[in-house]
């Protein structure tokens, strides 16, 4: 959700008043919930056509939609049990319906990462692998810098060559989590894991923690590495999107992020963000990039990272059209 949308949505809950609004929040992610909640704290002063415009777009927005099946996932298990059989069926139910049972590490995601890497790091790097996937990348990376460097790498190893996770797994974090997985032994195995989940989380946690990971893993492992840098997407790679995708980027990229991302950028992605601008913004942004003093890394850095989350947000969208090293398309 752009930076409008969260507004529109903040208004709308402080309109519907305390109590409606609570029952919202009940159904939000906890990154929705801290957006939203970080939106309506700095939010002090609200114009009144600007009330009314958004509970009319609420209006329009709810008075196109309608609800044609009151429990969508009993009726997607019934469907695929009635087309497919029982055994089939229940092959795919799982991975379709893929987390509805996991109380537990659901918990995980409302906790800072400080919290939960104090939590996990006397566990066994197994278990913690199986634990981390279930997280969002930008979250489970920055669990994995609250770990000692080579604890840090032995997890990573073992996200990428995971290919499932049978619950019997999680039952050794039983004592410090209410509940990690319900079903039993018989429950099937979640397609979590992998080189991409791998990859997405190395992505996110700064290009010198990226260097120490990959060469620990290619010193073990060569082929795995090179398996993982293939499915890497650096703010570099940023120059093999076209000029479409970049200006859709543009578009949701503030312009004080955006300096500071671009001051650690090569002088052929600069000029390819200068190209998809209007002259007087492009001469701008070079005035901008001339005037600002040295930056530090790290600021950088988490610049570069909140575009890229963008990019795969435009990704998921259809906006943008990304490929990593290798030759597939991912994202």
């Amino acid at each position: 959700m752009d930076d409008q949308g969260l507004e529109n949505a903040a208004i709308l809950l402080m309109s519907l008043g305390e109590e409606e609004a609570a029952g919202v929040f009940k159904h939000l992610t906890p990154k929705e919930v801290q957006g939203l909640g970080e939106t309506i704290a700095k939010m002090k002063a609200i114009t009144r056509d600007r009330v009314d415009g958004v509970l009319q777009l609420f209006s329009d927005t709810a008075g196109s939609q309608s609800m044609l099946v009151s429990d969508t996932d009993e009726y997607v298990k019934a469907v695929l049990r009635r087309a497919l059989g029982d055994d089939k069926a229940n092959l795919l139910i799982d991975r379709i319906l893929q987390g509805g049972d996991t109380a537990g590490i659901e918990g995980l995601k409302w906790m800072d990462a400080q919290s939960v890497g104090e939590l996990l790091r006397i566990e066994h790097p197994q278990i913690v692998a199986a634990l981390l996937v279930h997280l969002d990348s930008d979250h489970a990376a920055d669990v994995l810098k609250t770990f000692p460097e080579r604890h840090r790498n032995e997890v990573l190893v073992r996200i990428a060559t995971l290919d499932g996770i049978q619950p019997s797994a999680l039952k050794d974090l039983n004592d410090v989590m209410s509940k990690v997985l319900a079903g039993g032994e018989k429950m099937r195995k979640t397609s979590l894991g992998g080189v991409k989940a791998a990859a997405e989380m190395i992505n996110m946690m700064g290009t010198s923690v990226e260097t120490a990971v990959l060469d620990y893993i290619r010193e073990a492992d060569n082929d795995l590495a090179q398996k993982i840098m293939d499915n890497m997407f650096t703010f570099d790679d940023l120059e093999k999107i076209d000029d479409k995708g970049i200006q859709a980027l543009l578009k949701e990229v503030q312009s004080e992020s955006l300096v500071i991302a671009l001051k650690g950028a090569t002088p052929e992605m600069r000029e390819k963000v200068f190209r998809n601008m209007s002259t007087r913004a492009a001469e701008t942004l070079r005035e901008d990039l001339e005037s600002r003093g040295p930056v530090r890394v790290s600021e950088v850095e988490t610049e570069q990272k909140e575009m890229l989350k963008i990019v795969r947000r435009l990704a998921d969208e259809g906006q943008i059209v990304l490929s990593g090293g290798g030759d597939d398309d991912f994202l």
